[in-house]
């Protein structure tokens, strides 16, 4: 979903242009010429955020993946959210290449790449939606969480949400993947085409659906944390919640850092949305599709910002890394909460 846009993003409509491969002149397909300074900044720019979004998830990545006080079933899901926003980081690279309207790697890698996007955001997607999952059982259902929602139930889900999306796109980018660069029309050229039929399920399960269960689980874990906060100030509340007031404070604390992580996330794709349920991708000019593109990526580098502003243990974790704690005998046992 992600590259449908961005791989139109070379302008078709400017008076001064220069050829992509100059040696091909009748076959070649063209790109607009910019000043040196403003290309320069784009990259300098987009390369730093590049960078950036795979360091920060690689932080995540390291600190829950070593401290086994953090393997819990949500952390779980927030180590698969980072390693896609990690792959999304690297994917910035490819991505930069076409900010000057050329693709040099060939129509291999482009459709290779082409299918990494579009896997990435359909893992993505759906690990919002298992987090919301998650969210909702914790707040909702308190005493049943801890036999429900087990490693192995996470990691299972986790790895199928993964191969899902593989197979999925697989089907998607059918014959995208079988004759690549079929569809285009110049050598410098990075495009694919969908048709209606599967691009309407494919927008359905990757992103009508997903949107509307999050939307709904967290509508619904609001109206319940509410109400469980007015019980939490009443006298009866280790009675009637069951469970130690502590770890429901807990339990809400994850919610609400969670839901920021996911309104974000719906907030940076929004862009994105509604100019894929209107069917106007194409109609954007290069500013715009460069605009859209990035907000997408730049959620990436947002999520471990979101973390260390709120969780603590990522705090310390990180500071562990950095120090070099992590290679001490029993690191991985250091109590980081």
């Amino acid at each position: 979903m992600v590259t449908k846009i961005g791989l139109l993003l070379w302008s078709r409509a400017m008076e001064e242009t220069e050829l992509c491969f100059p040696q091909m002149f009748n076959s070649s397909c063209r790109r607009p010429k910019r000043p040196y300074f403003e290309v320069m900044l784009v990259y300098v720019v987009l390369s730093f955020i590049s960078i950036l979004t795979v360091m920060l998830n690689l932080l995540v990545i390291i600190s829950i993946s070593h401290f086994r006080q953090l393997h819990t079933p949500t952390n779980v899901l927030l180590l698969s959210l980072a390693a896609s926003d990690f792959l999304v980081g690297l994917l910035m690279f490819f991505q930069i290449i076409l900010i000057n309207g050329c693709w040099f790697l060939g129509d291999i890698i482009c459709v290779l790449y082409q299918y990494l996007a579009y896997t990435i955001t359909a893992a993505s997607i759906t690990t919002m939606v298992l987090i919301s999952v998650d969210r909702y059982v914790a707040i909702c259902y308190p005493l049943q969480y801890p036999t429900k929602i087990t490693q192995k139930v996470v990691k299972f889900l986790v790895c199928l949400c993964w191969f899902g999306s593989m197979i999925f796109q697989c089907v998607i980018l059918k014959d995208d993947l079988q004759q690549p660069g079929r569809y285009n029309s110049c050598y410098g050229e990075c495009i694919i085409v969908i048709n209606y039929i599967v691009g309407f399920v494919d927008m359905t399960f990757n992103l009508i659906l997903p949107i509307t269960v999050i939307v709904i689980l967290y509508l619904r874990i609001f109206m319940v944390a509410v109400s469980q906060a007015r019980v939490m100030r009443s006298h009866i509340a280790a009675v009637t919640l069951q469970v130690p007031l502590t770890r429901m404070k807990s339990e809400m604390k994850a919610a609400r850092t969670l839901g920021v992580v996911v309104v974000v996330f719906l907030l940076c794709m929004c862009p994105y949305f509604c100019v894929a349920l209107t069917g106007q991708d194409q109609l954007l000019n290069a500013s715009s599709a460069t605009f859209v593109i990035y907000l997408i990526y730049f959620n990436s580098c947002l999520n471990p910002v979101i973390y260390a502003f709120f969780y603590p243990w990522f705090r310390k974790s990180v500071k562990l890394i950095l120090t070099l704690g992590i290679l001490l005998p029993g690191s991985c046992d250091i109590n980081v909460m």
